[in-house]
């Protein structure tokens, strides 16, 4: 039954990874009425956190080009994912945007509680 736990948190963690994608990527279509802007921000945002998150977080660090670890794997965590509830909250559905920073939450308390980080 553990194991299931664990796999439905790492599923989780997978869905924010993806979430945070998209989350910006609507962020940056809604930035402005301006297409040039839109398209710059909706595509450029989404491929700017993906470049972070390939060299210093991708595969809890296993995949990384940069891994981290500790207090400043921690740090990136909580500005990515950070970052993907505030381009939600910015886009308009703040209560989406609470939701999603809820879910972080609870995934990193737990994979902390399992030894998982």
């Amino acid at each position: 039954m553990l194991t299931l736990a664990k796999n439905a948190n790492a599923l989780l963690m997978f869905l924010l990874e993806l979430g945070v994608l998209a989350s910006v990527a609507y962020w940056g279509f809604t930035l402005s009425p301006n297409w040039a802007v839109k398209l710059l921000a909706g595509l450029g945002g989404p491929a700017l956190f993906v470049a972070v998150w390939a060299l210093f977080g991708a595969g809890g660090g296993a995949n990384a080009t940069f891994p981290l670890t500790g207090v400043a794997r921690a740090a990136l965590e909580i500005v990515w994912f950070g970052g993907g509830a505030l381009a939600l909250y910015a886009s308009g559905p703040a209560a989406s945007a609470a939701v999603f920073a809820a879910l972080f939450v609870v995934n990193a308390v737990l994979r902390i509680f399992w030894n998982e980080v």
